[in-house]
């Protein structure tokens, strides 16, 4: 399976549900693609936002190597779904879809994690170092909720 993450500017809230997503399916041995992008041309090339990589490796996980990209229309062909981290970024993709194939793939990632009250991964960007915390934590919860649902399929 190949799954894109996509936020605003991809330096911080998709490079780290990237990231996440990637250690916890390799974790439980699980195969899956994981990749990100942005609906903003705004930071292409750059490296994740420094406070999304210091969180980050707080938990052992390394995004160093990430750099950011814009979302285009290929991607809907190259990935089985994708997974938008709030509405204005779902509005932004959802313009480039062409064919209901297209819009289909396009969902809210934090809808995977069911007990959580939000439905969209805060924006960190203009916060302070415990913003990121917050969106780690709401981003672990749609990943293992995601992953959870991946295994009860396959049984």
């Amino acid at each position: 399976m190949r799954v894109l993450m996509v936020c605003l500017g991809n330096i911080c809230r998709s490079p780290m549900a990237e990231g996440v997503l990637r250690h916890i399916a390799e974790k439980r041995g699980l195969l899956l693609v994981v990749d990100s992008a942005g609906t903003a041309d705004y930071h292409v090339g750059e490296s994740p936002d420094q406070r999304a990589v210091r969180c980050l490796k707080h938990k052992g996980i390394d995004i160093t190597g990430l750099r950011g990209r814009q979302f285009e229309q290929q991607d809907f062909d190259r990935f089985d779904l994708i997974f938008v981290m709030d509405r204005s970024n779902q509005r932004n993709v959802l313009k480039l879809a062409a064919t209901d194939e297209h819009t289909s793939k396009v969902r809210l990632w934090l809808h995977h994690a069911t007990e959580h009250p939000l439905d969209e991964v805060l924006d960190p960007y203009y916060g302070e170092l415990d913003g990121f915390d917050r969106v780690y934590e709401m981003i672990v919860a749609a990943s293992e909720g995601f992953l959870d649902s991946i295994e009860a399929s396959s049984r």
